[in-house]
């Protein structure tokens, strides 16, 4: 079941747990059924893509990962 947030997209967040710790960012995009967001430049993982329209040669892109509301607090500008 979704929950409602607190956290909304555009909002400033700073990471307070996981290997991000300390770091500040802006939400790109909120995931209410599992209670998680994506904040912009935190979490980044090599993912390997196949060869397609999007990506002619494939290979490994960086990708932002989810990180539990939790993790998160709100930072006032």
């Amino acid at each position: 079941m979704a929950t409602k947030l607190k956290i909304k997209k555009n909002d400033m967040v700073k990471i307070i747990a996981g290997d991000d710790k300390g770091q500040t960012g802006k939400v790109v995009k909120v995931l209410p059924k599992t209670s998680q967001v994506i904040v912009e430049g935190c979490k980044i993982a090599k993912k390997a893509v196949k060869p397609s329209e999007k990506h002619e040669k494939g290979g490994f892109v960086n990708k932002e990962m989810p990180i539990h509301v939790s993790n998160v607090a709100k930072v006032e500008e």
